[in-house]
């Protein structure tokens, strides 16, 4: 630049004084291609205290500084933003990646925009390049496009300015089964994602406004032509100057199918209540009010469905006993189950029926409620009553009966479960299964008779084969229904006449 006071020089002044203490980067080229000045923020950009250290000549700072674009391809000579300006090219917003020479990995990213000042014969005069750093923005857009692309829940971007989309993440493309270049470029109403959405106009209009879309039920469309349930929300972000919005889904398709198999599931037990041949009804756990009940608790009971149904056994006087109601209530609070518990039924005219009770807790519509079952055994009792009877008239004289005659009454008179007899069990076997019938694992057995594991499962496998079952479950039942409770139990030996 030449030193003269000339009224070039003094506006050259002048325009460098302005510019001296401005945050972006201003760089000075003269048409001979010399680099005249830089401010300080333009030296502080590349790293550079004084002006020489930039280059003096814009070849000069071609050799002391590689640059690239953000797609990690080198600028060529003529492409630099130098040459650019210097052949007289206008440009805005070019993003460039800076490196000093030697170097693999670029320092800053810079934005650089150019200006030409024309003199009175509107011939340039000075060529202006206007550099801002863009890095701390450039690396906060990779580390939200890296944590975007690693994110597992599906995302989509739009820009707002055309609604077409600019990102889309794995997760989407791994949810819907679109390839990548199939979503990016598509419209957002081509893609719709708001398809069939009871706020979809409420969407469109936040999406045209710039803000928040709240959550709502739509369905995606799917590239084999079927379809998704998914919930969609809207958030505006900017990506650069850009305004887009980031779209997120939840896939509602598991629920979709869950819903439908536990629609499936109580239609299937709807039915099997509806036509199940044992009485059978429904009540809330709180309160026990009867919710349903079926045909053959009507049929047998002789109450209708309008009289039981909102009312609890209490106000119907369903058991002959109040106690007997409290006690299996308290039970199944307790204990949340119960099988086989002997009770009297009471009719709606007053009759009595004994039965067997089981009880357990179903969900039913999300809340909880008492499946109870009732089995008649009326009958069956009253089979007992006369067999017991007419064991105890025939017993009443024995003196004609052998004593092998005698001990078979005597045990029919205390009535064992059929099979009792027949299982030839030593008094070791018989005190394992007690242990058994009690819960107790092979472990537990063990430490208890301070015999090794090995032992206890030889006598286990013994006793199955002796009582013919296969499963400890089995074996559990045959030792109860027999009265082997215990480590010391015996099995009741026949009554003497």
């Amino acid at each position: 630049m030449v030193d003269t006071l000339d009224g070039r020089t003094v506006e050259r002044r002048q325009l460098q004084q302005i510019i001296a203490g401005l945050t972006e980067g201003v760089i000075l080229i003269d048409p001979d291609q010399t680099i005249s000045w830089a401010n300080d923020a333009a030296l502080r950009m590349h790293g550079v205290a004084a002006l020489a250290d930039l280059g003096t000549t814009v070849d000069d700072y071609r050799d002391r500084f590689q640059l690239r674009y953000r797609n990690n391809h080198p600028l060529a000579e003529g492409d630099y933003p130098t040459d650019r300006v210097v052949a007289g090219e206008v440009f805005v917003d070019v993003v460039v990646e800076v490196a000093r020479a030697g170097c693999d990995e670029p320092e800053w990213v810079h934005r650089v925009r150019s200006l030409v000042l024309t003199d009175a014969r509107d011939q340039p005069d000075c060529l202006v390049l206007i550099v801002t750093d863009a890095t701390d923005e450039m690396q906060a857009i990779e580390r939200f496009e890296r944590s975007f692309n690693a994110n597992p829940a599906p995302a989509l971007i739009c820009r707002v300015s055309d609604l077409r989309y600019i990102r889309v993440n794995q997760g989407f493309l791994d949810m819907t089964g679109y390839a990548r270049e199939a979503v990016i470029g598509r419209s957002v109403y081509d893609l719709d994602v708001m398809e069939a959405a009871d706020k979809r106009e409420l969407g469109k209009q936040r999406l045209a406004e710039w803000a928040t879309i709240p959550q709502m039920e739509s369905c995606l469309q799917l590239p084999a032509g079927e379809s998704k349930l998914v919930i969609t929300a809207g958030q505006p972000i900017e990506i650069g100057d850009e305004k887009c919005m980031l779209f997120t889904f939840a896939d509602l398709e598991p629920r979709r199918k869950a819903e439908s198999a536990l629609r499936n599931s109580e239609e299937k037990f709807a039915k099997t209540f509806r036509l199940a041949p044992v009485p059978m009804k429904i009540c809330t756990l709180d309160g026990f009010r009867i919710l349903d009940v079926n045909e053959a608790f009507l049929k047998e009971t002789g109450w209708s469905a309008d009289e039981v149904i909102g009312r609890s056994p209490a106000e119907i006087e369903l058991w002959e006993a109040a106690s007997t109601r409290r006690k299996l209530e308290k039970e199944l609070v307790e204990g949340g189950s119960f099988r086989g518990r002997d009770a009297k039924l009471k009719t709606k005219d007053g009759a009595v029926i004994d039965c067997l009770v089981s009880a357990d807790t179903v969900t039913i519509g999300g809340a909880v409620c008492v499946l109870d079952v009732f089995q008649d055994i009326s009958e069956r009792k009253a089979s007992e009553l006369e067999l017991v009877a007419a064991i105890e008239e025939v017993m009443t004289d024995t003196t004609w009966f052998s004593r092998g005659v005698m001990e078979k009454l005597a045990t029919m008179r205390s009535p064992q479960p059929a099979g009792a007899l027949k299982a030839d069990l030593s008094p070791k076997e018989r005190q394992v299964l007690g242990l058994v019938s009690q819960g107790l694992d092979d472990a537990e057995i063990a430490d208890k008779l301070c015999l090794s594991r090995n032992t206890i499962r030889n006598h286990v496998a013994r006793i199955y084969a002796k009582i013919g079952v296969h499963r400890r479950s089995e074996a559990i039942v045959w030792a109860r229904e027999r009265g082997i409770v215990g480590p010391d139990a015996e099995r009741r030996k026949p009554a003497k006449a």
